[in-house]
């Protein structure tokens, strides 16, 4: 099974790289699952269901979010719903949307972290409890690690070693060198990046965040402009045991010209 995760998708820049891209990406590596972060899809933060719409269009399978699901007000209701989008599986119990899902037999989960973010329930124990209540579940397990902090995603990494077939960090839009296999199977990278503008600081406008920086005022962060990255992985699975066979780094480049982009030379 050939598993593509995508990162952070940022804005109109990120929704266009994956339109662009995906189609093409889907019939070279015989993809049999693509999952993408949403949660700054709809002008840098959140998602609504139209920006949604429009990445699962484009050929992504299911959206992963995290600490911006709740900007945008309009998707509220749609997290109960049939579209293919999980909230982290942390927290509190009562909130609107799931954690999980199965898709094409595969169990997708999505946690978030605690380090330096908001104090939700404790994604390790959470994670826990989730695989005791699903004792039938699918070989295949993917984790997207929504986390700020290099140490918890790496932990998380290990903890879930062998029981699962892939723990992917997001949310930090900077792509790490450490994807590999860990000793018990399963793939792991810190970070996967971004799907969003490169002249950009973490995707948005370079002078407005500058600007929060040296007047410490806040105020809105604009989506950056310009040509785009596209950051993904892949992972090779045995749909059998579970167990990662592969794991690799995807970075596309798409020029912007004008409103559009074309794929450029990876």
């Amino acid at each position: 099974m050939r598993i593509l995760m995508i990162g952070d998708v940022i804005g109109k820049p990120g929704r266009r790289a994956v339109r662009s891209l995906l189609p093409e990406l889907r019939n070279r590596y015989q993809l049999d699952l693509v999952i993408a972060n949403g949660e700054n899809a709809a002008g840098g933060m959140g998602l609504t269901s139209a920006s949604a719409q429009e990445l699962l269009s484009a050929g992504v399978d299911v959206l992963t979010t995290g600490n911006h699901i709740w900007d945008q007000k309009e998707i509220i209701p749609h997290l109960n719903g049939p579209l293919p989008i999980i909230r982290p599986l942390n927290y509190p119990p009562g909130v609107p949307g799931r954690g999980y899902l199965i898709h094409k037999g595969v169990l997708i989960v999505n946690l978030m972290g605690r380090t330096f973010m908001n104090s939700l329930d404790c994604p390790f124990r959470g994670m826990d409890a989730l695989l005791a209540s699903l004792p039938n579940r699918p070989p295949v397990l993917v984790v997207d690690f929504h986390a700020e902090a290099t140490s918890e995603k790496g932990a998380m990494g290990y903890y879930l070693d062998g029981r699962a077939s892939a723990v992917m960090g997001t949310h930090t839009h900077v792509g790490t060198i450490d994807a590999r296999i860990l000793p018990g199977g399963t793939a792991f990278v810190t970070d996967i990046g971004m799907t969003g503008p490169i002249n950009s600081v973490i995707g948005d406008d370079v002078t407005s965040v500058l600007d929060r920086f040296l007047t410490r005022l806040p105020h809105r962060l604009g989506v950056g402009k310009g040509d785009v990255i596209f950051n993904g992985v892949l992972i090779e699975v045995d749909d059998n045991t579970g167990r990662a066979d592969n794991i690799s780094r995807i970075s596309e480049y798409v020029e912007v010209r004008g409103d559009e982009g074309r794929p450029a030379s990876t």
